[in-house]
C-alpha cells in the first residue's frame, strides 16, 4: 500500500528537520571545546535536547509507514500520525529552555514542556499500537 499524502507531507517536513538535529550538534561540540561559561547542568540538558531531537524524528518517521497500516479513523490516524512528531519538538525544546539563563543549575518551569511532549508521545503511540493490533 502506498504513503497517504498525509503521512508522506509528515515525512518530508521531518527529514527536513533531521538537517536542523544535525546543525544543533555543531554546538555540542563547541560546548565540548570550550564550555563557554556553561553550567555541567546545561552542559547535560542540552545532550538530553538533542538526543531526544533526533530520536524522537527517526520514531515519527517509523510511525508514518505504520498509521496508514492501522485502518484508523482520521482523527484517531491524526493523533498517531502526530503524537510523536509533537513530542519531537516539546520535549527538546523543554530540555533546552529549562536550562536558560547564565549559571543555571536546576530547571525552570519550562521543564513542564518535556512532560507534556512525553504525553504527546505516549498517546499518540498508544493509538497507534491499539490501531494496529485491532485491524
Amino acid at each position: 500500500m502506498l504513503m497517504s499524502d498525509e503521512s508522506r507531507i509528515l515525512a518530508g517536513i521531518l527529514f527536513l528537520s533531521l538537517v536542523t538535529v544535525e546543525t544543533g550538534g555543531l554546538y555540542l561540540v563547541k560546548l565540548w571545546k570550550d564550555a563557554a561559561g556553561a553550567t555541567p547542568f546545561q552542559i547535560g540538558f542540552a545532550r538530553a535536547g538533542h538526543a531526544h531531537a533526533g530520536v524522537l524524528l527517526v520514531l515519527g518517521l517509523l510511525c508514518q509507514l505504520y498509521v496508514d497500516q492501522a485502518g484508523l479513523a482520521d482523527g484517531w490516524a491524526w493523533v498517531a500520525r502526530s503524537g510523536v512528531p509533537v513530542a519531537a519538538i516539546l520535549m527538546p525544546a523543554g530540555f533546552f529552555a529549562a536550562s536558560m539563563g547564565r549559571g543555571r543549575t536546576q530547571p525552570n518551569g519550562f521543564i513542564a514542556m518535556v512532560f507534556a511532549g512525553g504525553a504527546a508521545m505516549a498517546v499518540g503511540l498508544a493509538t497507534l499500537g491499539v490501531g494496529l493490533l485491532t485491524v
